[in-house]
């Protein structure tokens, strides 16, 4: 074999699998790509890719740089030493990933020699492999970090991992797990990550990731024929806010000032719509909009809600464990909406409602308490009709209490917008007026993807005029001023969810100050008014004396005439003449 034969043969050696138990389905050069973008550049991207061979429809490519052999021995190496060496970090709040990054450095410092020779990207391999196989997510690792991707399934064996991509939709991935210890093993190793245990005795599990995913999953066949299963639902690192769901089109501006007024006056509303509706991130946003005076209690399953207040007390429920003999009490939904009520709260928000604590919290409704929360319904008939049936067993005098419902749908759009032909929409909202009397104040058009609203028919904005002793039509005039305002805020380009809630609380600065500066200006024209009102005074006073000498004058000018008759000549007083004879 010659020298060229063999450089030919080093070109051409395979790269090695790093996942083992895992099919990886290569990108061919035939594939039509449809996208294409980075996740962390230039280790690992994604392709949105097309073509006959893989069947109808897109499909989801994971490329991750290889190893060849001496790379992937060099990583087995330090995953093996890193293993024995590696020991809980000092401080408990370091960023996982940056500690097992400098704990691989240290390593291949130490062992250098026995690691091998490589390059700056050879090294950067070897890390990127590293962090992802032990504080990251494995095999899954670019789908957990592509922040285009809402929800990642996982079937069973055999079958390919499917994501929800936020441009796409539903698409099947290149990745495939062959082997059931794999699956087994990443699942443990997810539950582990969310603090969570899960085994044959306890098969289901549902919890949060430490960037606050949700995770369900089943474990072996102990309630699924094709093995453990997974979904993984990904919440926003950085959470829509108003300014985002109007930008996006899901409401307006009109439509936040009217909640806006609506939280502001302690009323209560429930978002309903169906699975992956966005009605958490409606219900989160919509928080934004509350004062900052206002005390909050929120009650989850998994915590999921991030209101911007520091007024906050959040609660979750905790699953039973059992053990032997010994077991811990679990802590549902409802035991936490009772003892919510102990908090003195202003608004309890249950993320979402299922059986029996709708009546505690229909309870605290009517004790005065402001309530939020989220339920699964395509129409607010079928809420009614839940809630009145058990388990949730709500009185049919109660449901006005819950003074208005928004419906949020994921709907085709009429016209592609930002890119999307889909989206999600506020479909109607209604005002609970009585049992089986509701008001609708606002639709969605799909013909033109615009909202029509009828505020000035609104029955709470009514109740909230009289409450304030104010006319509808000055809250009718708020409503227009607030909607204004954060058509301003949108302009503006702000989007954080705290930067929002800052720039709400401004307004009721904004509003004071005028009040103040009005407040001020009466006080200057009342005091100019008595400035000019005793000068007037003055005046009068001066124009009456005038008269007053006007009219003595006129009856002393008779003798003053006769005087005048006499040649001007003083009158000589008797005893003068008296004297002169004298």
């Amino acid at each position: 074999m010659g020298l060229l034969d063999r450089f030919r043969k080093k070109e051409e050696e395979p790269d090695i699998k790093v996942d083992q138990g895992v099919l990886i389905q290569e990108f061919k050069k035939n594939y039509e790509i449809v996208d294409k973008y980075d996740i962390n550049k230039p280790l690992a991207s994604v392709k949105i890719a097309k073509h006959q061979s893989l069947g109808e429809g897109l499909h989801y490519f994971v490329d991750e740089a290889p190893l060849n052999e001496q790379e992937f021995n060099s990583f087995k190496k330090i995953m093996d030493i890193l293993g024995k060496e590696m020991h809980p970090p000092a401080d408990m709040e370091m960023n996982p990933k940056d500690y097992v990054f400098d704990e691989a450095g240290k390593v291949a410092e130490k062992y250098y020699r026995a690691l091998g020779k490589f390059t700056g990207a050879g090294w950067d391999k070897l890390f990127y492999y590293v962090v992802r196989d032990l504080a990251g997510y494995g095999p899954l690792n670019v789908m957990m970090f592509d922040p285009n991707i809402e929800d990642i399934s996982y079937n069973g064996l055999n079958t390919p991992v499917y994501v929800w991509h936020r441009k796409y939709e539903s698409i099947p991935t290149n990745i495939i797990f062959t082997n059931e210890q794999t699956a087994n093993d990443l699942i443990v190793k997810l539950a582990h990550k969310c603090s969570k245990h899960i085994s044959s005795a306890t098969p289901l599990l549902d919890g949060m990731l430490p960037e606050k995913h949700r995770l369900s999953a089943t474990f072996m066949k102990e309630v699924s024929q094709k093995g453990s299963t997974f979904c993984i639902r990904k919440f926003r690192a950085d959470p829509f806010s108003v300014v985002d769901l109007i930008k996006i089109g899901t409401i307006n501006e009109r439509i936040a000032a009217y909640f806006w007024l609506l939280l502001e006056h302690k009323m209560s509303f429930m978002i309903i719509g169906g699975t992956g509706a966005g009605k958490t991130s409606m219900l989160n946003a919509l928080l934004s909009l509350m004062s900052q005076n206002d005390k909050l209690v929120t009650v989850e399953e998994v915590p999921e809600l991030t209101p911007p207040l520091t007024n906050w007390t959040q609660l979750h429920s905790r699953q039973s464990f059992q053990f032997g003999q010994t077991s811990a009490h679990s802590i549902n939904i409802f035991d936490l909406v009772k003892v919510s009520l102990r908090y003195r709260p202003d608004y309890i928000i249950v993320g979402e409602i299922r059986g029996e604590e709708a009546y505690t919290l229909f309870q605290a409704l009517a004790t005065g308490h402001g309530g939020l929360c989220t339920m699964h319904a395509d129409s607010l008939d079928n809420v009614v009709k839940r809630l009145t049936s058990p388990p949730m067993n709500v009185s049919r005098v109660y449901i006005p209490l819950m003074n208005s419902a928004l419906h949020v749908q994921r709907v085709e759009l009429p016209q592609e917008k930002e890119g999307l032909t889909f989206g999600r929409r506020v479909r109607t909202i209604w005002e609970i007026e009585e049992f089986d009397q509701y008001r609708e104040v606002a639709i969605w058009n799909p013909r033109s993807d615009v909202f029509e609203t009828w505020f000035e028919d609104s029955v709470l904005l009514e109740r909230i005029a009289t409450g304030s002793g104010v006319s509808k039509q000055a809250i009718l005039d708020e409503l227009e001023a607030r909607t204004k305002f954060i058509s301003e805020i949108v302009g503006e380009g702000i989007h954080d969810q705290k930067q929002v809630a800052e720039k709400m609380l401004s307004y009721y600065t904004m509003k004071k100050e005028e009040k103040d500066e009005r407040s001020s200006d009466k006080k200057t024209g009342r005091k100019r008014k008595e400035e000019i009102s005793e000068k007037s005074k003055s005046i009068e006073e001066l124009l009456s004396s005038v008269v007053s000498d006007e009219a003595k004058q006129e009856q002393e000018g008779p003798k003053l005439g006769r005087a005048a008759m006499l040649g001007n000549r003083d009158p000589i007083p008797r005893q003068s003449k008296k004297n002169e004879t004298e």
